[in-house]
């Protein structure tokens, strides 16, 4: 080897173990920073509710990291998830979406990002169960086929409720009036606390909602509960059948949640914050306290959770069609 040759070996070697050592130092900054979560609801809502418990997961397999938690709530999603989208993709902002995220592109007339290719999935976590209600003393019904036979008798005389037009609530009872091939008054509330409540006053008769928020109605009998619309029973029901056990095998709907990042995030980051979800929620405290919720955990990779992404898209399409919801 001549003398030209190994300074020059020695040059790009020494040029090499520079950029070794600046990603090392860029890396163990982005360490100190904290993971920002970006959630597009309200503090105390069932997806701000999980990601809080599990938090302090996320952060131990993170190694460390902290992670804060931001609440952007507006125009069901779209406020929040802007953020997520426009973010850098560097991995440090991530957010979590539910599914109004894939039902807004068939509800609103104009989006201001495309729902799929904008985002980059990192894992489809889990679900929420959920349930239809009635009010006990406006509908006598106990099941879901005497239900059907009721509102049958009285086409359009009987209401519905639904935390807001175009929300998947809202689309989780049209499910259920569709294959029950029944004609019930849609009534749109602005968020699930003013739905309950009117639903046990009996202002309206009925209303789909996640298990979570109306364990104690129905435990105290102010509620009673028709069918579960996922496809098991759920532990603090165990005598409510779902509604694919009453025959209604079309009716399947939970309240999934995901995390995602912006689009283009690099494949190592992809793969170290799914690895981190993953273990974070593995982690028995926060198992603990997504089993008190009810909710179902099963992280999907992200190559499933794209594809998770599309095909919901195009089934709440195909539902917002059928039921006519457009949101201006």
């Amino acid at each position: 080897m001549t003398l030209a040759i190994q300074r020059r070996s020695i040059a790009a070697l020494l040029a090499s173990l520079a950029v070794v050592g600046a990603t090392t130092l860029t890396q163990a900054a982005d360490k100190d920073k904290p993971l920002r979560v970006v959630l597009p609801v309200g503090a105390g809502s069932g997806v701000d509710t999980i990601m809080r418990a599990a938090a302090p997961s996320l952060t131990k397999a993170l190694d460390g990291q902290a992670v804060v938690i931001e609440n952007l709530p507006g125009a069901g999603g779209i406020t929040g998830a802007s953020v997520i989208v426009r973010a850098p993709a560097d991995g440090q902002t991530i957010g979590v979406v539910s599914n109004n995220h894939v039902v807004n592109p068939s509800v609103f007339r104009k989006m201001p990002f495309d729902a799929i290719n904008d985002i980059t999935p990192i894992s489809v976590v889990g679900a929420t169960p959920f349930v239809l209600v009635v009010n006990p003393v406006k509908v006598p019904a106990r099941n879901a086929k005497d239900l059907q036979a009721m509102l049958k008798a009285k086409p359009g005389g009987y209401n519905y409720a639904s935390s807001g037009n175009g929300t998947i609530l809202h689309l989780a009872g049209a499910m259920f009036m569709d294959a029950a091939g029944v004609e019930v008054l849609h009534v749109p509330y602005k968020g699930v606390g003013p739905m309950v409540a009117d639903i046990m006053a009996g202002q309206v008769e009925m209303g789909v909602v996640a298990v979570p928020s109306v364990q104690g109605q129905l435990k105290s009998g102010a509620l009673r509960a028709i069918g579960v619309m996922g496809q098991m029973r759920v532990a603090s029901l165990p005598d409510v059948p779902t509604m694919a056990e009453q025959g209604f095998t079309d009716v399947d709907i939970a309240g999934w949640f995901a995390v995602v990042g912006p689009a283009k995030l690099p494949p190592a980051e992809v793969k170290r914050l799914h690895a981190a979800v993953v273990a974070a929620f593995a982690m028995p405290e926060t198992k603990e306290a997504m089993a008190k919720q009810e909710n179902i955990i099963d992280p999907m990779t992200p190559e499933a959770s794209l594809q998770f992404f599309k095909t919901e898209q195009e089934r709440y399409a195909r539902l917002v069609k059928k039921a006519k919801v457009t949101v201006e």
